[in-house]
C-alpha cells in the first residue's frame, strides 16, 4: 500500500477544480430558458375528453385512487325509425389528484379509446396542496401540449387523435363565429337595406 503525501487530497481537489473550470458550462438557465424535455417525459397527463365513454378502467386500476370520475346517463334517441334508444354514459367530472399521483401510467396504459396522455408540461406548482387536484378542463388545456406521436411511415395518415382535436376546434369556432354574427344583427341599428334595383325614396 502506498503512502499518501500530506496535502495529496488537497491537490486532487484542486485539479479537479481546475479542470471544470475549464470545461464549458452547461447548466440550463431556467426558467429564464426553458429546458428541452425529451418527447416522452412524464410530466402531467391530458385528458381527451372527446374519446373518454367513463368506462371508469383508469379510475379502477389507478393504485393511489387519485382519479375522480362523476358522470349520469342520457338516453339518445334511435338512429333510424323503428330502432331502439340507447344510454350512454355523459362526462360530469374528471379530476386528478396529482399530489397523490405517482406518474405510474397506467391509467393512460389501461385506457382502451385513448383518452389519456402523457404530456411534458411540469411547470404546475401550486402553494397549497389542495389546488393540486386539477379538473377536467385543466386537463384538456394540457392536451395541446402533448406531443404528436411519430408517424411510422412517411406516407401515413394523420394520427386520429389530431384529426378530431382540430375537428372539435374548428366546430367550437364555427359555433361561435355563428353567435357572434347573430349577436351583431341583433344590434345592427341600420334599417334593412331596399330590394335589387329600387332607388330610395
Amino acid at each position: 500500500m502506498s503512502a499518501k503525501f500530506p496535502g495529496s487530497g488537497l491537490a486532487k481537489g484542486l485539479a479537479v477544480t481546475l479542470r471544470t473550470m475549464t470545461r464549458r458550462t452547461v447548466t440550463e438557465q431556467y426558467p429564464d430558458v426553458q429546458p428541452e424535455l425529451p418527447p416522452r417525459t412524464r410530466g402531467v397527463i391530458g385528458l381527451f375528453e372527446e374519446n373518454c365513454t367513463v368506462c371508469m378502467l383508469c379510475a379502477r386500476e389507478c393504485p393511489d385512487w387519485c382519479i375522480y370520475i362523476d358522470s349520469h346517463k342520457e338516453t339518445v334517441p334511435p338512429a333510424a325509425p323503428g330502432g331502439r334508444e340507447r344510454s350512454r354514459n355523459v362526462l360530469d367530472r374528471f379530476a386528478i389528484d396529482f399530489s397523490l399521483c405517482m406518474y405510474c401510467g397506467i391509467c393512460i396504459e389501461v385506457c382502451p379509446f385513448d383518452a389519456l396522455f402523457w404530456s411534458p408540461e411540469f411547470e404546475y406548482a401550486e402553494t397549497d396542496i389542495r389546488e393540486l387536484t386539477h379538473e377536467r378542463d385543466k386537463l384538456r388545456e394540457w392536451m395541446w401540449t402533448v406531443p404528436a406521436p411519430p408517424a411510422l411511415d412517411p406516407a401515413a395518415e394523420e394520427p386520429k387523435e389530431l384529426a378530431a382535436a382540430r375537428k372539435a376546434a374548428d366546430k367550437l369556432a364555427a359555433a361561435a363565429q355563428t353567435e357572434r354574427t347573430a349577436q351583431t344583427d341583433r344590434t345592427d341599428p341600420r334599417p334593412p337595406a331596399d330590394g335589387p334595383g329600387k332607388e330610395p325614396a
